[in-house]
């Protein structure tokens, strides 16, 4: 009967250095990046709010909740279901044109607290997004639902 020894190394000791340069380069690549400033500029994210609900089958009442950078709130403007929501009065029952853009203005016409009416008569399917222009020129979903 003959034995005969078997090698049972599962990685040779050259592609484990191999590996760990690899590892080592790639890290000191991101940390170099970062420090660098060649990730870019992040742009820092806005913090308001918005809440939506279903009134019944024909409006949805979205509330302005306000947050920390509500007083950088220039103005908020609305889509249903991609087409652009024109707000005829704060309160009011909002109709949904193709062609139209109305904006409400934070510093006045939506106080934090104020709600509107929006005319959303698929329950289930109306998608209901609030975005809002800040005073430094930048743009943020405020609210993005389903109802």
């Amino acid at each position: 009967m003959a034995f005969t020894k078997k090698n049972e190394e599962a990685v040779s000791p050259v592609i484990g250095v191999i590996l760990m340069v690899a590892i080592t380069v790639i890290l000191a690549a991101v940390i170099a990046a970062f420090v660098f400033g060649m990730a870019g500029n992040i742009q820092k994210t806005k913090v308001v709010a918005a809440t939506e609900s279903r009134v019944n089958t024909s409006s949805v009442v979205v509330t302005y909740q306000g947050g920390q950078d509500a007083g950088s709130l220039t103005e908020i403007s609305f889509q249903v279901n991609g087409a652009n929501a024109t707000i005829t009065a704060p309160g009011s029952l909002v109709t949904v044109t193709d062609n139209s853009v109305h904006t409400i203005h934070a510093g006045d016409a939506l106080p934090v607290g104020t709600s509107i009416y929006v005319d959303a008569s698929a329950p289930g399917k109306d998608h209901v997004v609030g975005i809002g222009t800040f005073n430094d020129g930048s743009t943020q979903v405020i609210i993005d639902n389903t109802l």
